[in-house]
């Protein structure tokens, strides 16, 4: 039964895995502090914000929203952690938004299980002034774990707030986070202005919007994603939370003409919904039917992108189980014939003969038991598999899927992207949809020469370079296609004119924001623009007046297609694309690079960020990514159009129409 906590109250907590899930009506920032028994916080690595989201057993969201989920676990905290703090305050220099708690409606926080349930819920009435308020605090009593409500604010923001838990350098870490908040909020300023009611579609100079929700890269219940020559796979969900359905600001209650009303509109949805019901229990011995969508979240969308990385999980588990077996077995069968060759006597003859014999049966008999056990989980993914990939939106369908013949041009931003299929060498049959969340954090580079697996199929490196912009190309319409009409915008730099083939598809349709850039000038031209765009954004929000952008500032989110990399970029287009690479996401632009590694060698080390920037991507099957949990070399497969299908054409036809439509 949930405790409803008025200020003051205390409650047990009988889990250790919790959610603390926080629903305010404007975008706020979360944070949390790991104090001593005195509540003293003991430096800047014992707070979680924005800026350093993750510490042991704790997770906060890296930007600020309306809505938070914040991951706990409390059998992590280290033993010198007596409290948890969690921290609310309104984000610093948004033009129009509150000043003060008390012009929004009051916030309402719920510690819930890991399964939704909540278990104590505190509403933070009666705030006034107040910039920033302690929520909620977790302590440690006689090795057990309460909730006690706080609503403690204070009008002087995080600095005063930080600065009473006796850290010194609270202000410097208050900048700290504030500047990691408006880095964050620097991708709203991407999304285009509001629609009006009565259809008009007009274009208004860019408002500031709020940030585009929790983003949760990592988790604090496992290991993060290594980084190195083999890449992690991005978007791996702890606790994942989707941006707001609307994407726009909630309406905060009238600072004039009445009183608030601190009865929260979103209460009822603190939780997210539990899953569908599950399908008929199996017969004994007989694994579950599997359903899908059966995994948590607030939509179908969300559950399904938790079921699709949940099966990739179970994959990564269960084949690193197999190998450890056979590892074992290999070993062991190892020892065992060490042992006999040890003994002179036995090395010859009957004795030695049936001894290695039966090593090898024993090896063979566990290496089976393990290949099993392998197989039975492959079949309960495979079988999962087929009832998930029908049921999968056009964001996270393969170009095959049926879903996209009747593809409509979508409203909301979806919560992520389909970019290829993953498999592993034991079974190849079971595909498992690479996902990555939205909007991108990273660029891609689709590598056009020759890979590991490519080495003895593609001999012509012209056919490599071909692949390599037809991925691209396909990757690109995705793209369009996933975004609401006039939220997303494609341009190309083909100096040579060598993709003119594989571009066809966008041109053609119009679904270009300019015909691709070619020569010398046409590549100065568009680095230039898009150069000029960063800078202009990201001095409107580092100076808080993201609403002063010039009216004619196209505000959507960008996509660079940059073809036959390095062949005609001189040392200022280089260094331009480095800064895109680095700058360019955190406000909206990302490049996609089709590019041979080994062609730019000339450039030296200069060009390795850029590289490592990069999400690396081929047109041809090749094992590069790695896993987050166990570490394992999957292969990667592009999402490439069948051949002789039309869909690619007709889907951007209709982008192309829809952008068309929403100029008028």
């Amino acid at each position: 039964m949930t405790a409803e906590l008025a200020r003051g109250q205390n409650h047990p907590l009988s889990q250790a895995r919790l959610e603390i899930r926080i629903s305010a009506g404007t975008p706020v920032v979360a944070a949390a502090t790991l104090s001593d028994e005195n509540g003293k916080v003991h430096g800047v690595e014992r707070v979680a914000h924005p800026g350093a989201p993750t510490l042991p057993g704790l997770e906060v969201s890296r930007q600020a929203a309306a809505d938070h989920r914040l991951a706990v676990d409390l059998d992590a905290m280290p033993d010198t952690v007596h409290r948890v703090n969690v921290l609310l305050a309104l984000p610093v220099g948004t033009a129009g938004g509150p000043g003060r708690f008390g012009a929004v409606a009051a916030p309402f926080t719920a510690v819930t299980g890991l399964d939704g349930t909540e278990i104590a819920t505190f509403t933070l009435t009666g705030l006034e002034t107040e910039t920033a308020v302690v929520a909620l605090e977790l302590y440690r009593r006689q090795e057990a774990w309460k909730v006690r409500a706080v609503g403690q604010g204070y009008a002087g923001g995080l600095a005063d707030l930080l600065t009473d838990q006796g850290l010194p350098e609270a202000p410097r870490l208050a900048k700290t986070i504030n500047d990691a908040v408006a880095r964050g909020a620097a991708r709203s300023v991407a999304a285009p202005p509001p629609r009006q009611a009565d259809g008009d579609r007009t274009r208004h100079p860019a408002a500031p919007a709020p940030a585009l929700g929790p983003d949760p890269s990592g988790s604090p219940y496992g290991t993060p994603a290594p980084q190195g020559a083999t890449a992690p796979l991005p978007g791996s969900p702890a606790h994942p939370a989707p941006a707001d359905a609307s994407g726009l600001a909630q309406p905060s209650a009238p600072t004039t003409g009445g009183p608030i009303d601190y009865h929260h509109p979103r209460r009822r949805n603190a939780a997210p919904p539990p899953p569908p019901p599950a399908a008929p229990p199996a017969a004994p011995g007989q694994p579950a039917q599997p359903v899908a969508g059966d995994a948590t979240g607030w939509t179908m969308d969300e559950r399904l992108y938790n079921q699709v990385w949940g099966m990739f999980e179970d994959l990564a588990r269960a084949t690193a189980a197999y190998r450890s077996a056979v590892d074992f077995a290999d070993s062991r069968m190892d020892k065992e014939l060490e042992q006999v060759l040890s003994d002179p006597r036995s090395r010859i003859g009957g004795q030695a003969d049936a001894a290695r014999e039966a090593a090898r049966v024993k090896r063979a008999q566990l290496v089976d038991q393990a290949r099993q056990a392998l197989d039975r989980d492959v079949a309960q993914l495979t079988a999962e598999a087929g009832v998930v990939e029908p049921a999968l939106p056009p964001a996270y369908a393969c170009w095959d899927n049926p879903v996209w013949h009747g593809y409509r041009v979508p409203m909301e931003l979806p919560m992520a992207l389909r970019l290829g299929d993953l498999h592993l060498s034991e079974c190849p049959q079971l595909r498992i949809p690479l996902l990555v969340r939205l909007p991108l954090e990273r660029g891609l580079w689709i590598d056009s020469g020759r890979t590991g697996s490519s080495g003895g199929s593609f001999t012509d490196a012209h056919d490599m370079r071909r692949l390599a912009m037809e991925t691209a190309v396909a990757h690109a319409a995705r793209l369009l296609a996933v975004h609401p009409a006039g939220e997303y915008t494609v341009y190309v730099i083909d100096p040579a004119g060598t993709g003119a083939q594989a571009l066809a598809p966008l041109v053609q349709t119009g679904a270009l924001a300019a015909p691709p850039a070619l020569g010398a000038a046409g590549v100065a031209e568009v680095l230039a623009k898009l150069t000029q765009r960063v800078d202009l954004v990201q001095m409107a929000v580092r100076g808080g007046a993201a609403d002063a952008l010039p009216p004619e500032l196209d505000t959507s989110q960008h996509l660079l297609v940059v073809n036959d990399f390095p062949h005609g970029f001189d040392d200022r287009a280089v260094t331009q694309l480095r800064y895109l690479a680095d700058e360019g996401p955190a406000v909206g632009v990302h490049l996609m690079m089709v590019a041979d590694r080994e062609d730019a060698a000339g450039y030296g080390p200069l060009l390795d960020p850029l590289w490592r920037s990069l999400l690396r991507l081929t047109p041809v099957p090749d094992d590069h990514l790695a896993d987050p949990w166990v570490g394992h070399a999957w292969t990667y497969e592009p999402s490439l159009v069948p051949p002789g299908s039309q869909v690619l054409q007709q889907v951007l036809s209709q982008v192309a129409a829809a952008r068309r439509a929403w100029r008028r």
